[in-house]
């Protein structure tokens, strides 16, 4: 059991009518989670256990079957979380995927374009916020042909733009979108349905009555709280 998991034990976190459920099983149990610790990574984050693939039980990790198929619940649950959860999902722990809940997306989005401000006009990354906010939100591979990168190498050339986009908080997930087969099934790892903060969770929502400053020291404070075994260092990295 990882440290972090530990943690949550210990505080209880977790309340079922048996006890204390120290791991996640459904997709509620993932958003409650996410609400209680406002930051999220969905992978490994580099710190031991704090991500939700740390957190999953057994039986919803990735699972390959002999046929080639697979099934991995939380990669189905990212949709949900996001259109029904309260949350906001992007790379946004050093251009890795994660969660943060609404009462510290201020925050989060205050610090993080006070490092990275909105596109100077005339600037590629200027160009792809004027055609997402055009169309009101795309397909990664849609925006990225509108944006004409179609050439040799351009799809990760495109790919660098959109993950600083999202580090700066100007570009989140709205959704994901998957591929059907014959019989109208989905199928494949899906495609991220690309908008802007401000589309998604209105204008309100993204301001913040603190300087940026204060909204660095409030995150630094909060994440030393939940996580005391995590240097400071890897607390700095991850909402660098």
């Amino acid at each position: 059991m990882s440290t972090f998991t530990e943690y949550f034990k210990d505080f209880r976190l977790f309340n079922t009518s048996d006890g204390i459920n120290q791991e996640i099983h459904s997709c509620p149990e993932l958003i409650d989670c996410i609400h209680r610790v406002g930051f999220l990574p969905l992978l490994d984050s580099g710190i031991t256990g704090f991500s939700a693939e740390g957190l999953m039980a057994e039986e919803c990790r990735f699972t390959e079957f002999a046929d080639g198929t697979w099934q991995w619940p939380l990669w189905q649950w990212k949709g949900p979380v996001v259109t029904d959860g309260g949350c906001v999902y992007g790379k946004f722990f050093n251009s890795k995927a994660g969660f943060i809940s609404l009462e510290w997306w201020p925050d989060f989005l205050n610090w993080r374009r006070s490092r990275h401000p909105v596109p100077e006009q005339g600037t590629i990354e200027d160009a792809i916020l004027c055609i997402l906010r055009e169309h009101g939100s795309m397909i990664a591979r849609e925006l990225r042909a509108a944006c004409d990168f179609t050439g040799p190498k351009m799809r990760s050339r495109f790919d660098a733009y959109i993950s600083r986009m999202q580090m700066g908080c100007h570009i989140v997930t709205e959704d994901f979108v998957y591929p059907r087969d014959k019989h109208g099934h989905e199928y494949g790892f899906g495609w991220s349905l690309l908008t802007t903060p401000e589309r998604l969770l209105g204008r309100d929502a993204c301001r913040c009555s603190r300087t940026p400053a204060e909204s660095h020291q409030r995150m630094i404070n909060h994440l030393t709280h939940i996580l005391p075994f995590a240097t400071a260092a890897q607390i700095e990295k991850l909402i660098k």
